[in-house]
This record gives structure tokens, sequence and C-alpha cells, in this order.
């Protein structure tokens, strides 16, 4: 904490010095880069689809291309955006996806003075660990991978069996993860939000009792991928009592930041694993020249998109990730969307920090438990106007959706001036909810073969494409 620029710093010059022998180091010319704004001429912001060519080198078997010699893992991901993604992990960057999970749980028992949680069963609800080959590499999902590193201490209490955790099949992997795990001592559980709900409302089905009934020592739960706010009130509602919770923040690029304390507001970023940060104000990401800012120079509440420089070889990288930071003492922030997830359909520049936000202050005051949800933009071609489409799949629906609607509208018309604008000009008309009907986001993952693993649905979409599918779920139909 007290020396995260100072550690930046260290890492940039580790990279150069290992990055210009490189295919791609001598290509820019990373052997004239002494400093970061050398740094920022030579590398540019790219993403998956332009650094492709180079992950194909190394598909194809070649060393020393994005990294020294060659990566021992691809993480296997299907990205939202680019299709089925190949991410470089290197010996060198395999200890910041393990390490960062241990800090997470060490800096939990040392403030908490829980240490309990080790002596029973944990459950991490993770990707298949079988790995395929592709150009002489073990690829697979992220999750698989970590799972053959699970520290020796901690293999005798995990769960489920190794043969289970290979069942691709979500559905038929849950079923031997609910009999396997019903009558032990689970103490911590882990995994996506909406997929461990789904593992709860199983257990308590076949049980009937609350998780945490059934598991009296449960204490930990740990969660990452999706914000955890709109799932929050059901899955403790699922628990009946109030436990932990440690947030992480990891991604098959890297492992960014953890939450250290359960006093504190946001994850702490990982400024001394092998990544150099860097972050660009969130409206100008897509500009030819954007702002490109390192650590030292952030601040607090600005949207800003996260760029990394890893060693695992991946440079100037867009995630596609937008953040905020809530302290630069330390640096602790939290995640605000996704930078190709929001709506812009009518120049509103709507994030999912600002929906998530609009729609849990209208389910607190109406004491309504949202299961899951998205927006897209419904452009009219005939008569009437545009309008923002909500797909909502309610656990309890409000008395009146109306408004429930108008109470939503009325905290994103606070949020976004844009979206208040083209409201008020009666360019837009407001929004409408659409209901789907229970397990109706289940069901359309299942349909584009995206249930259980690392999949989730993006809370906006700037088309119909999403929208148009769940239409064939919802209560209407």
């Amino acid at each position: 904490m007290a020396t995260a620029v100072a550690d930046q710093e260290n890492i940039l010059n580790q990279l150069i010095k290992v990055g210009k022998g490189t295919e791609y180091g001598k290509s820019v010319g990373l052997d004239k880069v002494t400093k970061y704004e050398e740094f920022k001429q030579a590398i540019p912001i790219q993403d998956y689809e332009q650094m492709r060519p180079w992950i194909n080198k190394i598909k194809e078997g070649k060393h020393n291309v994005l990294w020294k010699g060659k990566p021992i893992y691809l993480a296997k991901t299907s990205g939202t955006t680019s299709g089925t993604k190949y991410i470089p992990i290197s010996k060198d960057s395999i200890p910041n996806h393990i390490n960062t999970a241990r800090n997470a749980l060490l800096c939990y028992m040392a403030e908490t003075g829980n240490t309990r949680f080790a002596d029973g069963k944990l459950i991490f609800l993770s990707g298949s660990p079988e790995l395929e080959r592709v150009g002489d590499i073990p690829t697979g999902r992220l999750s698989g991978i970590v799972n053959h590193h699970v520290p020796t201490y901690l293999r005798s209490n995990q769960m489920p069996s190794y043969e289970t955790n290979c069942i691709e099949d979500w559905e038929t992997k849950l079923n031997k993860i609910v009999e396997e795990t019903i009558k032990q001592d689970m103490t911590l559980i882990s995994g996506i939000p909406p997929w461990m709900q789904m593992y709860f409302d199983e257990l308590i089905k076949r049980s009937g009792k609350k998780v945490g009934e059934l598991f009296p020592n449960f204490s930990v739960m740990v969660q990452g991928g999706v914000n955890f706010e709109p799932y929050k009130a059901k899955l403790f509602e699922s628990i009946g009592k109030k436990i932990d919770c440690i947030e992480l923040f990891p991604a098959s690029e890297g492992f960014f930041a953890f939450q250290d304390s359960q006093n504190a507001e946001g994850l702490l970023l990982n400024t001394n694993s092998g990544i150099f940060f860097e972050f660009i104000p969130a409206a100008e990401i897509y500009n030819d020249d954007p702002t490109r800012l390192s650590l030292k120079d952030v601040k607090v509440g600005e949207n800003y998109a996260m760029i990394i420089n890893s060693n695992a070889g991946l440079w100037g990288y867009n995630l596609g990730d937008t953040i905020k930071f809530v302290s630069t003492d330390p640096y602790r922030l939290v995640v605000t969307g996704r930078t190709k997830h929001f709506i812009s359909a009518f120049g509103e520049h709507v994030i999912g920090e600002e929906v998530e936000y609009s729609i849990l202050r209208a389910a607190e005051e109406e004491h309504v438990h949202i299961t899951e949800f998205t927006v897209a933009p419904f452009v009219s071609k005939n008569e009437g106007k545009s309008y923002h489409e909500w797909f909502i799949e309610f656990e309890n629906r409000p008395g009146d959706i109306n408004s429930f609607a108008n109470k939503v509208e009325v905290n994103l018309r606070k949020k976004n001036v844009y979206y208040d604008d083209l409201i008020s000009g009666n360019i837009l008309s407001p929004l409408k909810i659409t209901a789907v009907r229970k397990n109706g986001f289940i069901d359309y993952m299942k349909s584009i073969g995206k249930l259980g693993g690392q999949n989730k649905v993006p809370r906006l979409s700037n088309d119909r494409k999403i929208a148009d599918e769940l239409v064939k779920w919802s209560d209407n139909n």
C-alpha cells in the first residue's frame, strides 16, 4: 500500500527490460524506451483483435513473441466482443493469479481473526480443470488452470471432486456438486454471484433449509466477475443470515484487485504483481490520441478505462473494464462497467453503474428483489418515440410495475444529465419494463450455450441482439 507508485515504476522498468528482447518489443522500438512518456509513444492502446496476429504466432509454436520463451498456459475465454480469445499466461505471471486470491484470504483472516473457515470444506464454483493443447501449450478456462495450482494445504478441504469439476454441462455438474456438498461442513463458498445463487436454490430445494441452516459454519462468501449489488439481497435471503464477503476482480488477463478490508469501500489495486496499469478517462477511450495516466496521476471519482501491460506479454491492452477510484491512499477502486457495454443509441451514454444504481434504489424502496436484468434501446421505426427497454426477472413482482418503472426512471435521470435532457426534451419516451418469466435468463443463457462457468449477461447493450432473444422468455409470451 505504502509503495504502490514506486512498485509500479519498478514493474514498468522490468517489463521494458524483458520486452525489448521480444519480437513485439523489437517491432515497436522498446529498446529506445527509458521512461513512461516514451513508453506511451512506443506502445499503442490495443484490444484483443489488434493483438490477435501476435497471439496467432504463439499458437503456431513460436517463441519470444510477446514475452520471453513461450507461455506455460493459454487461458481460453469467450469474450463478449471478440469470440474465443486465447490469453497467454507466463511462468512470470502465474503467481499473480494464485497469490492474489491467497492474499485476499490472508487480509481477511488478519483483519477479522476468523481463521476457522480454513478447517472446513471450501468450494470454488469454477470451469473444468481439463486442459487441451493449442500450439503444444496447455489451454483451458482460467478457473480450470488455477485449479491445478491450489496450494496443498487447501487441497484436502477443496470441493467438489476433480471428476465432478470436469463435467462440462453446467446443470449436470450442479446436481453432482449439490450431491457431494449437501452433507458436508461447508465453511467457504466462492464463485460468480448468479451461479452461486443457482447452487443455493438447488440446496434449498433439496433440503428444505436455508443455506446458513444447512451449513451452520458457513462464514465466508468469496465472489467476483460481476457487480455484487444486484444479487446481494437474494443471496443473503437464501443464506438466511449475514456472513462476511470478500470481493475479487480477476480476469484471464490478470488478477487486478481484491477486497482487503471488511470496513473500507472498494478493492485494493494489485500494484506489485507483474502488471503496470494505465488509466484513460472513459469518455476518451475511442479517441485517436487519448490521455494516458499512470497511477500517480489518477483522481478519486473519475471514470477510467483500465489498460494493462503485464509479464504475460500483454502490451497497452484495453481490458474493456471501467473503474473509479474511491481512494488514492491506498489505491482502492470500484468497477463501474464495461467500455463496450453502454447505451448511446440517442447520445445519452448511459453506463452500467448508472443503471445498477437506478434499479437498486427503486427495488429497495419497493421491497422488491431482482433476480437479473439487462437494458437495450428500442428504436422506433414508425409511430411513437424511441425508449430504453428494461428486461427484468423479478424474484417478487412490484405491486404496480408502472410506478416501479417511474422510480427507476427518476433515478436514472438524476444520474445521467444527457438522458434527462432527452426525456425532458420529449425526444425519448420514458423507459418501459418487460418482465421476464422465472428462470428466463438462465434459459436464455442455456439456449446460447453459455450456462455456468464464468459467463454472465451484459447489463447494457447498444443494440437489440440480446433483447430480441429475451422477448421469447418474457411474461407476454
